[in-house]
């Protein structure tokens, strides 16, 4: 029985050739080269929010900051209603990303059930919009007649109903066994109650994926403010930023332009650049949406995995 005990519980020791380690050696270099392409430009764009900005404007920031300093992100925070456009980008966010997943999840269970009326007609109808779209002119017109300019809600409708995300959801339900549904019927639990009690539990997964991807969608949407809303409580953070960006270029413009701004021109020689003023708005508007992704990350290749084979 010891003898058997050491068997079971003695380490077993496998003899690494010299062509596994070359090419264990070829794997380590290449996906490091890969992640360093990946990470470079993000790292890039920092260094030169912090360097000085006539030298980014030169292109001199390559690999290390320069003439460290942080006036830029000063600059940004002092922008007028900067907190408040942040707080309706992350309200749209959330609720947005709560509405387009419990919708999509709920209309991916019901495209499975054989009861559903005309089942087949209503999913081929709904997949159909994601390749034909009205345009914008009509889209801005419904929007109008819906009451749904300068209204809060014109962020959060449009952008319930994803067809893409509804097939990931419907194609994760059919890989759930039937035998879960059929026997909650048995005992007697309703179309709602076998949604939110078998089947929400068990494609947390392909949940979190949808989630990821609406959250992103919602956090980067910049045409809907620019053609519904003129509230500036309801302006975005991106809009806001977008509006900073224009009128910090414009003014770098008439400065350089004026020929009796010299003085004004020498007062603002170390001030902001268009390159400066683009880079530290896209850490600004990136970081938050960055800080999201880890915590759905354990979920997101299981979710896209299953979501996406059959059988």
């Amino acid at each position: 029985m010891k003898r058997q005990k050491d068997v079971y519980t003695s380490k077993v020791k496998y003899k690494v050739s010299t062509t596994d380690r070359i090419i264990s050696a070829i794997t380590y270099i290449v996906y490091t080269i890969f992640a360093f392409v990946c990470v470079y430009p993000f790292y890039y764009i920092f260094i030169n929010t912090i360097s000085s900005n006539d030298l980014s404007q030169r292109g001199k920031v390559l690999f290390w900051p320069k003439e460290l300093h942080f006036n830029n992100y000063k600059q940004v925070m002092q922008i007028p209603d900067l907190f408040m456009a942040l707080k309706v980008s992350v309200e749209r966010t959330v609720v947005g990303t709560l509405f387009t997943v419990v919708i999509a999840a709920f209309l991916g269970f019901m495209f499975t059930r054989e009861t559903l009326w005309k089942r087949k007609l209503w999913y081929r109808f709904v997949a159909a919009t994601m390749y034909f779209n009205a345009g914008i002119i009509p889209w801005f017109i419904t929007m109008r007649n819906l009451h749904l300019t300068n209204n809060f809600w014109g962020y959060i409708l449009p952008m319930a109903v994803q067809p893409f995300y509804i097939i990931l959801c419907k194609t994760f339900v059919e890989s759930v066994p039937k035998e879960l549904q059929d026997a909650a019927e048995i005992d007697g639990a309703g179309t709602l109650r076998v949604f939110f009690s078998i089947i929400i539990p068990v494609i947390k997964p392909i949940l979190a994926t949808v989630a990821i991807f609406a959250a992103v969608a919602q956090w980067n949407a910049f045409q809907d403010t620019l053609l519904l809303v003129t509230d500036s409580k309801l302006y975005t953070l991106q809009f806001t930023l977008y509006q900073y960006i224009n009128q910090a270029s414009s003014l770098k413009a008439l400065v350089n332009s004026s020929t009796s701004g010299a003085n004004l021109a020498a007062s603002l020689a170390h001030a902001q650049t268009a390159t400066s003023i683009r880079m530290t708005v896209t850490i600004v508007v990136v970081t938050p949406i960055i800080l999201v992704y880890p915590i759905f990350q354990r979920f997101f290749t299981k979710g896209i995995m299953i979501g996406a084979v059959k059988g």
